[in-house]
């Protein structure tokens, strides 16, 4: 039974760090396709709720007897105001952000600074929130996020003086980042289990984003592509961003966790900058400077400084310490 739960756990980090470095590349290659930043995050919610959306009515109904929460017609299985703002911050910002950020920058640098800059702004808000205290090896790792962060995103600031949009999407990876701080915050406040708060979210964005995104489509405040689109690029983004992305990865992820501990998992995720930076250069034909590769180590040094100061202090469940990097 060891094995066979260690195996599963093996089995669970390949398929959650595949699907991580898959979300970066295939996200930054979307841009040279047909969608639109808001058309690919529709897709990636109505793909989400196609499976989760039943999940959560399924869940809400066989834990009410025992007095469970639920809300937004019994689909999410959170009450109205977790359900509210961690879908706010985990489902509806963050999707549109991550997505409009690949328009304008390197899928190299989404590998750096949303990962790099996640623990960052994960670390501040529990600080100033939770009134939590960080070690001097936290402070370090976080110092040398901070360090690659500022290599990779100070060339894009350069270039907006030679009229270039790097840094837009330098800027919009971080404020992604800032937001699933944000949602890692108050899931740890409100002491959420990953399933659960996964469903709440989508069920959230399906009732916020898509009538909104039907709304201002219509009313022609906001362009889209999706008549235009052919049905093969519909599918895949439906099903790898939704289906794969948000669905798939978020169970692997938890088994993942479940077989390694939260330490060791976020070991494993730290190899997804990398990974993902390489799969750029390779399949995307990105360039590789010493800025990114330098940028590159500085922020898996970070994230692995983190891991061990997470360790030593046993900050199993401390939300700056300890919660694995989520990149998708």
């Amino acid at each position: 039974m060891l094995r066979s739960h260690r195996a599963t756990g093996i089995a669970a980090a390949l398929v959650t760090v595949a699907i991580w470095t898959g979300f970066i590349i295939i996200g930054r290659a979307s841009a040279a396709h047909t969608l639109l930043p808001f058309d690919i995050a529709l897709l990636r919610i109505v793909g989400a709720g196609a499976v989760l959306l039943p999940w959560g009515w399924w869940l809400v109904r066989r834990t009410r007897a025992a007095g469970a929460s639920s809300s937004l017609l019994g689909l999410s299985p959170l009450a109205l105001r977790p359900t509210l703002l961690t879908g706010l911050f985990g489902g509806f910002v963050y999707a549109g952000l991550c997505y409009a950020g690949f328009f304008y920058a390197p899928a190299a640098h989404a590998s750096v600074l949303m990962p790099g800059s996640l623990p960052l702004w994960t670390t501040l808000l529990a600080v100033l929130l939770l009134g939590e205290r960080i070690a001097l090896a936290r402070v370090l790792g976080l110092a040398c996020i901070l360090a690659g962060g500022l290599l990779v995103g100070g060339e894009g600031l350069l270039s907006a003086f030679d009229g270039g949009e790097v840094w837009k999407g330098d800027l919009i990876f971080m404020a992604a980042a800032f937001c699933w701080s944000i949602y890692t915050v108050l899931a740890r406040q409100f002491a959420l289990d990953a399933v659960r708060a996964t469903i709440a979210i989508t069920v959230f964005a399906c009732f916020s984003y898509v009538p909104l995104f039907a709304l201002l489509t219509a009313s022609g405040l906001l362009s889209t592509r999706l008549g235009a689109a052919p049905w093969g690029e519909i599918m895949l983004q439906a099903l790898f961003q939704g289906v794969g992305s948000v669905v798939v990865a978020g169970i692997t992820f938890v088994h993942m966790v479940r077989a390694f501990g939260p330490v060791r998992s976020t070991m494993i995720t730290a190899l997804v900058p990398g990974l993902s930076a390489l799969g750029a250069v390779l399949l995307l034909g990105e360039p590789l400077g010493w800025n990114l590769l330098a940028g590159l180590a500085l922020v898996t040094a970070g994230i692995l400084l983190g891991v061990r100061a997470a360790r030593q202090s046993g900050g199993a469940g401390r939300a700056a310490d300890a919660l694995p990097v989520k990149i998708e």
